[in-house]
């Protein structure tokens, strides 16, 4: 059978109650700085490549220059090498905290005096790709070639190979391919979350560290953007004031150096600096000590997911969630199934939605398909494992001579009026609530009965699911 499209974007995450990040020291907030280095990698003739660089200057509305050298362009670039790289370097060794750069393999080559003082100070040297370039169009294979010749340049450049990637101008296969290699430890080509998270690409287990955008100095340079270094450095104290008091979150903070390596830019990085140093509840890491940390705490264990299994393997492991009804297990399994329908929330949705859209004659025979509470099923062991579970749950299965024919009372009586058994989550009562209940509902029209037994019936697949998925 072919396997019908899947939706691979993931909107659920670490959900409503995200594991604890128990940072080191009982820090509230774990920060990392981010230095990307991109100064000698960026387009240009001189690398060989068709146009000038356009992206993230101080040049406003910059655009390619094809075929010549943008002078402008390259001098502000050389701005971030020659005075911005050291006013940052200044900054971060004087207060010696820890800092993760992102440095374009090319770039690296041609700045051979800034790597070796990224080195002294023990940075974290991490790959940010062959060129400071686009891969958005860029044949898998050609970049699939090209990571492989950032991580061979990077070794050969500073002495180590790479150990966390991120390109940044990325394309849709980036992620895949940079897990695929099976070399990095941490991959932050998203944006997607506050804290660390695992993703599965083959036989690979890739941590992710989500980057960020925003709390980016990339927007003195973009519109909406910074155009004062206070403005900068305010959002930045807003974002780990809110994350201070939310607690166990992760705040990047993503520089250049000819951005905020400039005078007027880099006062509000300070006043930021200043802020977290009095408020205190920090803990300034490295990206590597933050996957690091994250990996010892939070090891990643694959399951079986819902969205990725086979029609046979889907309808033997949820075709009872609906009594004796495989047929809306087998209709689910062709919806647009993704991440989302891994837990049990998610997957119970698809399977009410094709219960709910199903006609009035197929949602009957599945209420017909449920068994008697307490009724000659049960009393001959005749029941679905699930079944007889869940009225043992509730007292059911042992009940007095005098109880028992009430229910067997009871269950007649509501049969011959509404043409259905009487359905009820009984794992949701006690065995007093459901007698209480079959009385009440007894007495209603077999039309508002039929709505409540088709919610009853939902309920039921839930609390079955939630047995079986997280």
């Amino acid at each position: 059978m072919t396997h019908p499209p899947r939706y691979p974007r993931d909107f659920t995450g670490h959900g409503a109650t995200p594991p604890a990040a128990d940072w080191p020291g009982g820090a509230r907030v774990a920060i990392s700085l981010v230095l990307n280095y991109e100064e000698g990698g960026e387009n240009c003739l001189l690398h060989g490549d068709a146009q000038s660089e356009a992206f993230l200057s101080d040049i406003a509305g910059a655009q390619p220059w094809p075929g010549k050298r943008h002078w402008n362009m390259e001098s502000i670039y050389d701005y971030g090498a020659r005075a911005g790289f050291w006013r940052l370097h200044r900054l971060f060794v004087g207060r010696e905290l820890p800092v993760t750069i992102y440095g374009v393999a090319t770039a690296l080559a041609r700045n051979p005096v800034q790597v070796a003082a990224m080195t002294d100070a023990g940075w974290e040297i991490a790959s940010h790709g062959l060129k400071w370039v686009e891969h958005r169009d860029m044949p898998e294979d050609e970049e699939r070639a090209q990571i492989a010749e950032a991580v061979r340049l990077h070794t050969e450049v500073t002495g180590t190979p790479p150990s966390g990637w991120y390109t940044g101008r990325c394309s849709q296969n980036t992620v895949r391919l940079t897990a695929e290699t099976g070399l990095f430890d941490w991959i932050s080509d998203t944006y997607d979350d506050d804290l660390p998270y695992w993703a599965e690409f083959g036989d690979r287990d890739q941590l992710i560290l989500p980057y960020t955008l925003e709390a980016n100095d990339m927007r003195f340079a973009t519109a909406p953007g910074w155009v004062t270094g206070q403005d900068f450095g305010q959002y930045l104290i807003d974002a780990f004031d809110t994350l201070h008091a939310e607690g166990g979150r992760m705040l990047s903070v993503g520089l250049h150096c000819r951005l905020i390596g400039r005078p007027g830019k880099i006062a509000g990085l300070i006043r930021f600096l200043d802020h977290v140093a009095q408020k205190g509840g920090a803990w300034f890491a490295t990206r590597g000590q933050i996957a690091a940390h994250w990996a010892a705490r939070h090891p990643h264990r694959r399951r079986e997911r819902p969205s990725r299994m086979d029609y046979d393997t889907f309808v033997t492991r949820f075709g009872g969630m609906f009594e004796h009804s495989p047929w809306i297990a087998e209709r689910a399994w062709a919806l647009e199934l993704g991440p989302a329908h891994d837990s049990a929330i998610g997957l119970h949705n698809a399977l009410a939605r094709i219960f709910r859209s199903a006609s009035r004659d197929e949602r009957l025979g599945v209420l017909r398909a449920h068994p008697d509470l307490a009724g000659k099923l049960a009393a001959a062991r005749r029941l679905t494992a699930d079944s007889s579970a869940e009225q043992a749950s509730a007292g059911l299965d042992a009940l007095t001579d005098d109880e028992r024919a009430s229910f067997q009372a009871l269950n007649t009586a509501y049969v011959d009026k509404h043409g259905f058994p009487f359905i009820i989550a009984v794992r949701d009562h006690d065995k007093a609530q459901i007698l209480a209940a079959f009385e009440q509902r007894l007495a209603n029209d077999t039309e508002t009965e039929f709505a409540t037994a088709c919610a009853q019936v939902e309920r039921i697949a839930a609390l079955r699911l939630g047995d079986m998925l997280p």
